[in-house]
């Protein structure tokens, strides 16, 4: 049965991308900015965190099509002469990693939790169910300032420089599982009440294998699209906490920390320094939801119909 509701997902998938070539792009659009930040220490001229390889007379450097510009750097240099081109391909891959571990840590800490609560019931249910509403009742962003400023003050600028990724990480993570743990709650409740999972109990099969085989496997399109649109929000979290200072450090790229570093040199006529990190951040954030709107059209059976 799994089977065919996968080749049935895939054959829906196919017919979106043809019936929306937007989503399409999106997706191709998303793949060659993660295989090009994958493959980064190839493809960049320059090694952004190697200070050795900067030279100051590189700085501040316009773009190789405007007038001064050298063709050594595509898209300019930053204030510290590093090239802007080999900064933002590193940087958006800090930036997918951070939003693909968070994601996963959201996933690991919600899902079991929704599973538990939907198919438990009771008292169970009502206190996963509080526990969630109690953590979004409070801001992502909130949390990350409050624990990072902690962090911070406990260990020292120098250790979270360090230890940034991580900390991001794992911060996102924690704060955001609620969405999972809320959309596997209300899909576990609609499987437990279906035939085949009655028929299972009847056959004697135990809790854990019928989670495990008739519900799990059946759930899972609803939350590929949240997983989708929660890797945007870390992405995009990840850059506000890196561009209030709270993120990763300045000698660390990420798409939030070169936003930041060219933000007080836009007003002299330097805009490249954050307009094109800018620019790639707004791309990904766009590319994710617009591929996640198209999953989500194409795995509701019920949008899918129409």
């Amino acid at each position: 049965m799994s089977a065919g509701r996968s080749r049935g997902a895939l054959a829906s998938v196919r017919t979106l991308a043809l019936d929306r070539p937007g989503a399409a792009l999106a997706a191709m659009l998303l793949g060659a900015v993660a295989l090009a930040a994958l493959f980064a220490p190839f493809i960049a001229p320059q090694n952004p965190f190697d200070l050795a390889s900067f030279d100051v007379l590189d700085a501040e450097l316009p773009p190789a099509w405007l007038e001064g510009g050298s063709r050594h750097f595509l898209l300019g240099a930053d204030s510290q002469g590093r090239d802007l081109f080999s900064a933002i391909l590193y940087g958006t891959r800090i930036s997918l990693t951070v939003g693909v571990l968070a994601v996963a840590i959201q996933a690991a800490i919600g899902i079991p939790l929704g599973l538990i609560a939907g198919y438990v019931g009771g008292r169970v249910d009502r206190l996963i169910a509080r526990a969630a509403d109690v953590q979004l009742s409070l801001s992502t962003l909130m949390l990350a300032i409050i624990a990072l400023a902690l962090v911070r003050a406990g260990l020292g600028g120098e250790t979270l420089g360090r230890f940034a990724v991580p900390l991001l990480v794992v911060v996102i993570g924690l704060a955001e599982w609620p969405y999972f743990a809320r959309t596997a709650r209300a899909a576990t409740q609609v499987e437990a009440a279906k035939d085949h999972v009655r028929a299972g109990r009847a056959l004697g099969a135990s809790d854990a294998t019928i989670v495990r085989r008739h519900i799990l496997p059946n759930i899972l399109s609803p939350l590929i699209v949240v997983a989708t649109t929660q890797v945007a929000g870390a992405i995009m979290a990840e850059a506000a906490l890196s561009f209030l200072g709270l993120g990763l450090p300045m000698t660390e790229p990420s798409l939030g920390t070169l936003i930041r570093s060219g933000y007080d040199l836009i007003f002299a006529g330097i805009w490249w320094v954050t307009v094109l990190p800018g620019l790639t951040l707004v791309g990904v954030l766009v590319a994710v939801n617009v591929l996640g709107d198209a999953l989500r059209d194409a795995l509701d059976p019920r949008l899918t119909a129409r």
